[in-house]
């Protein structure tokens, strides 16, 4: 009987995922002269990235530090530590670097001057490919043999086996599957007695309970500007201007994403979630019962706010949400409530639907070059790492500056080991 033939074995760093975690990863092992294959599931890199950069890349943000780092909530110190070697400024720095120069805009996130991720991506790659980074697409990861030293990974032509000496694993974290960050990683990890936080929706919209008159009628109509109140787990309240958008079940946007964290949190302490918007933020209460108290001459209470409050469409449409009928007879009640709209969200839309997830591999499983205390030689990067970030470049920053920290660190690792 002819003896088993052993896969064949990788010369150098495996990294699988093409995101900007794993694409980092790769550059500074191959700097550093290491051999990289790195394994992507879809066939292309970087679909995630271009998709986020549809509307414009949001590449990072002209935040000075520490208040940047403090962006990052409890894992403030954490990630602290990987921009202090990749931080804002030295992503700019390196888009220059191909060719791709960026500005400051109004709300102080950094864009390409041409707003694209497809030019920054094709030229990182195209430059990876020339640095003699080797790119295998459709190649799923599925884990480990049971040894524990061999990759499996599904292709095209039925599944394949690697062994390897090192791995980064930056497979992203649970929101956006279709793309691949689908979160079925997750097993593979928890069977070899890796701690992973449960994948959670962040920068995520929320479930209200419209009637049915309201989704049919409002779903997608903006709420600009608007200020939120809420308060946290101590009772201390927090205000926030930005833009939201009503949904066919609640309510999503910029505004919402940024208080996703503490939202969700509420809703998982507390059963649900109290939000209070103020629909006119440029006027005071005292103002808005001035205008209010106006005499109406047969007007419609619609056509009443609109022309003494400057409130219509869905915002209008909020107070009957709200207020029962007789109370609509009352301007004083009307004012108070545009100041102070209440709202009760009852549960975060699915982590499928989010920008982002929380959760993932506790950093308190890593050392601090992000690879796992349990299993030497395989590290981590990017998103299915346990931080959380709000939108406006902070995501992607950290993502690259994971990257860098788990490149650079698997890189040291294989020298050490000879390999």
């Amino acid at each position: 009987m002819a003896a088993a033939t052993s896969p064949p074995a990788l010369p150098g760093l495996a990294i699988v995922g093409g995101g900007p975690a794993g694409l980092m990863a790769a550059e500074v092992a191959r700097a550093a002269g290491v051999e990289v294959d790195l394994f992507e599931a879809k066939g292309s890199v970087g679909r995630k990235f271009l998709i986020a950069g549809k509307g414009g890349l949001n590449l990072t943000h002209a935040e000075p530090m520490p208040g940047f780092a403090r962006r990052y909530g409890v894992r403030a110190a954490e990630v602290g530590g990987w921009l202090r070697d990749f931080g804002p400024d030295d992503l700019r720095d390196w888009a220059r670097g191909l060719g791709v120069d960026t500005y400051v805009g109004s709300s102080d996130r950094v864009f390409p001057l041409d707003r694209k991720a497809a030019p920054l991506l094709r030229g990182w790659v195209r430059r990876l490919k020339d640095q003699g980074v080797r790119f295998h697409v459709q190649h799923r990861w599925l884990g480990w043999d049971d040894a524990g030293g061999t990759l499996r990974l599904a292709t095209p032509d039925g599944e394949r086996s690697v062994r390897v000496a090192a791995t980064v694993l930056a497979l992203g974290g649970g929101s956006w599957p279709q793309l691949g960050s689908d979160g079925a990683w997750v097993p593979a990890l928890e069977a070899r007695g890796v701690d992973v936080a449960p994948l959670l929706p962040s920068n995520c919209g929320f479930d209200v309970g419209w009637s049915a008159h309201f989704s049919a009628r409002h779903a997608g109509a903006p709420l600009k500007p608007v200020v939120a109140h809420w308060r946290d787990a101590a009772g201390a309240e927090h205000v926030l201007q930005g833009e939201c958008v009503a949904t066919a079940t609640g309510i999503e946007g910029s505004l919402v994403y940024a208080l996703s964290v503490p939202l969700r949190e509420a809703i998982a302490r507390d059963g649900q979630a109290k939000l209070w918007l103020d629909l006119v933020p440029g006027r005071d209460l005292a103002r808005l019962r001035r205008d209010l108290a106006r005499p109406r001459n047969g007007r419609s209470l619609s056509e009443h706010l609109r022309r003494q409050a400057g409130v219509d469409g869905a915002k209008a449409a909020l107070l009957r949400e709200v207020l029962a009928t007789d109370a609509l007879a009352d301007m004083d009640r009307i004012a108070a409530t545009l100041k102070r709209l209440p709202l009760v969200l009852r549960q975060p839309r699915p982590v499928a639907e989010a920008i982002s997830s929380g959760g993932g591999v506790c950093l308190e499983a890593l050392d601090d070059g992000l690879m796992m205390k349990t299993l030497p030689g395989v590290f981590c990067a990017g998103e299915m790492l346990d931080w959380e970030a709000p939108t406006g470049g902070y995501l992607l920053t950290a993502c690259f500056a994971s990257g860098l920290r788990a490149g650079r660190a698997a890189a040291d690792w294989l020298q050490a080991a000879g390999r």
